[in-house]
């Protein structure tokens, strides 16, 4: 006892406005991280897949490895956020992450590709867990939405990590590209993870006639968190579909070359971007219930006309609308879900957004095939306007909360 109070006694209680600053700053790089590992292994599959001569349906079967390794982890990590703390293990997923990256380079066959791929999966999934449960404490504390925030940099970081694997994919090897993404998670979480582990997770302040922290996990609380997370999965859905998809449907449907249609997912993420740095903003002035609403019926707006527009330019409007509606419903859905339920709201959701990104690109082949692509787009808007109805049915939950 005496050697723990003493480890404790190290730690800072995040009471002053600068530690809660600092807080917000480490999470915000770890989100930023997280997005630009993610984005460099991403970039460099084409390389990968020749490397193990994989055919294209046992790529798919590997590339499966990734999310199998996610889902089995997230509701893991949910439970040792609640045992040990969100910001460690933070910190320790984050490192599992950054070495993880660096090993499909070492495979060369799809077995081996496969597990690898568990591997890193399993990290990916643990730390988004893991970041959103601390982010929805330091929200919770600081009494403001900011988290689409965090979820602004993941997007960032991407983009970041996208645009410099492109760059370096000509003249860099896939092993030491993805070695460079090791080292860099490494430095990035020794310097980040320093200050998690030193800021203990703040508390939000007591109020008259509310109890401290998450409420008991029963039926109607499980309900809820179901709720939001099904909010998660229709944004994922979308998410998932524009980035398989949305280029083909611009050169097949639509004539679009080569170059103009790898700019609709483009325009989607980059819509989706700014949405989220203005999206504190937007839910201080109109809340969360009407934030959710507008967005998913202005993101079906948008994918009714990107996926029926009769031109190239107006379909990349209609991305760009999209991105914008869509931008915002994940980070609520994520921070009412651990708010209600903490990190196992925030591991239910997650699952649930995740389940999403998985089933809107083979869903949207197979409904391709009996009808036809734009039509199979439309499920986008649909299932957004779903989100959207979904907003406004809890809304008494959201003014609960």
């Amino acid at each position: 006892m005496p050697q723990i109070n003493k480890l404790r006694s190290h730690n800072v209680v995040p009471g002053s406005r600068t530690d809660l600053t600092r807080l917000r700053i480490a999470l915000t790089v770890f989100f930023a991280l997280d997005g630009f590992v993610f984005a460099g292994w991403v970039v460099r599959i084409p390389a990968i897949k020749e490397q193990v001569n994989a055919s294209a349906g046992a790529l798919g079967l590997a590339l499966l490895g990734v999310s199998a390794g996610a889902v089995v982890t997230m509701t893991l990590t949910g439970r040792l956020c609640r045992r040990y703390g969100s910001h460690p293990v933070t910190v320790v997923c984050a490192v599992l992450l950054s070495l993880s990256v660096a090993l499909p380079p070492l495979t060369h066959s799809v077995p081996a590709l496969t597990a690898v791929l568990l591997v890193f999966g399993a990290a990916y999934g643990g730390i988004n867990v893991a970041f959103n449960s601390a982010a929805v404490e330091l929200v919770t504390a600081l009494q403001r939405p900011i988290m689409p925030s965090f979820h602004a940099a993941f997007s960032l970081g991407g983009m970041v990590g996208a645009g410099l694997g492109g760059l370096v994919a000509g003249s860099v090897s896939p092993t030491w590209h993805l070695l460079g993404l090791t080292a860099v998670g490494l430095v990035v979480t020794v310097f980040a993870g320093r200050v998690l582990l030193r800021i203990e997770p703040p508390r939000a302040p007591r109020q008259p006639g509310h109890s401290h922290g998450p409420r008991r996990l029963d039926r109607r609380t499980r309900g809820l968190v179901t709720v939001f997370g099904l909010i998660a999965l229709c944004t994922a859905y979308g998410e998932g579909a524009m980035a398989d998809w949305g280029a083909l449907h611009l050169e097949q449907d639509l004539g679009a070359s080569p170059g103009l249609a790898a700019a609709g997912f483009s325009c989607f993420a980059l819509a989706m971007t700014l949405g989220r740095l203005t999206g504190s903003v937007l839910l201080q002035r109109l809340g969360r219930t009407r934030t959710v609403v507008l967005g998913g019926s202005t993101a079906a707006a948008g994918m009714l006309l990107g996926s029926l527009a009769p031109s190239v330019w107006v379909a990349l409007v209609g991305f760009a609308v999209t991105g914008l509606g869509l931008a915002n419903l994940f980070p609520v859905a994520i921070e009412r879900a651990g708010a209600l339920a903490g990190p196992s709201g925030v591991a239910t959701a997650s699952t649930l957004g995740y389940g999403g990104m998985l089933l809107g690109p083979p869903a949207i082949g197979f409904m391709a095939e009996w009808y036809s692509l734009p039509t199979a787009l439309t499920s986008v808007a649909v299932l957004a306007a779903v989100a959207a109805t979904i907003g406004f049915t809890t809304r008494r939950a959201n003014r609960a909360l």
